[in-house]
C-alpha cells in the first residue's frame, strides 16, 4: 500500500516517516509525486485543517493520503496561539519570532498562568478523496519563561511536559530524545490510535470518518 504523507514542512515529515517506518507502506512525501496544489488553512479546527488537507491530496492524487494540522493551546490566551500555531508572529512562518510572541503575551505570568497543552489532529483520506478518519492525540505542559533543550522544533524547547507518572515528564520536549519524545507526544499518540485502527481502514471503505481520540 501506498500512503502519501501531505506535508511540506521538513521536520513533520521526518517525523511522521519515523513513526510509520516500521509498517508495511511505501510511504510517499509531496515531492515523490511531482508536488502538492497549496490549501489554503481556513479552518477553525486541527481537524478542520487537517481534513482538508488529506482530503485535496487524495483526490489531486488518487492515493490514500495522511495529513497533520497541530499547534499549542494556551489556556490563559483562551488557546492561542491553537491553529495559528505556524504562524503566530505573523507571516512567513518563523520558529524563533513565534516563541518570542509566545514569551512576549505570558511576560510576568506565574506558573499557573502558563499551562498549555500541545494537539495533533491527524486525518487519513481515501484515494477517492473521502475521509476515512481522524485521530487525536495531545500533550498536556506548562510554558517556560526561557527555552531548555536545542532538540526538535517549533515551541517544543518552551514546552515543559508536566503529565504525572509519564516518562519524560519534567523535561521540555527539546530535551527529549525522538523516541522518547514520540512516546508522550500528541503526534505520537494521535498516531497509535491510528496503527491501531488502519487494517480495518483500509479493508472497509464504508468506515465512518468519526474522530477518535488518544
Amino acid at each position: 500500500m501506498k500512503l502519501l504523507i501531505a506535508s511540506t514542512n521538513p521536520k513533520k515529515l521526518a517525523e511522521l516517516r519515523v513513526l510509520l517506518g516500521h509498517l508495511d507502506l511505501e510511504l510517499l512525501a509531496p515531492a515523490d509525486v511531482g508536488g502538492l496544489d497549496p490549501v489554503v488553512e481556513d479552518q477553525a479546527t486541527f481537524a478542520g485543517n487537517a481534513a482538508k488537507k488529506a482530503c485535496a491530496a487524495a483526490l489531486q492524487t488518487e492515493l490514500w493520503a495522511l495529513a497533520d494540522d497541530s499547534g499549542l493551546e494556551v489556556e490563559s490566551l483562551a488557546g492561542a496561539p491553537g491553529v495559528r500555531s505556524a504562524r503566530f508572529a505573523g507571516e512567513p512562518a518563523d520558529d524563533a519570532r513565534n516563541n518570542a510572541e509566545l514569551l512576549r503575551r505570558l511576560a510576568g505570568a506565574p506558573p499557573e498562568k502558563r499551562t498549555a497543552r500541545f494537539v495533533c489532529v491527524l486525518a487519513l483520506a481515501r484515494p477517492d478523496g473521502a475521509l476515512a478518519a481522524t485521530f487525536e492525540g495531545t500533550a498536556v505542559g506548562r510554558i517556560l519563561e526561557a527555552p531548555r533543550g536545542d532538540g526538535d522544533f517549533g515551541y517544543d524547547p518552551l514546552f515543559l511536559f508536566t503529565e504525572p507518572n509519564q516518562p519524560g515528564s519534567g523535561n521540555t520536549f527539546a530535551e527529549l530524545m525522538p523516541t522518547a519524545k514520540s512516546a508522550v507526544s500528541h503526534r505520537g499518540r494521535a498516531l497509535r490510535a491510528l496503527l491501531l485502527a488502519l487494517p480495518t481502514l483500509i479493508s472497509d471503505r464504508s468506515s465512518a470518518a468519526t474522530p477518535r481520540r488518544s
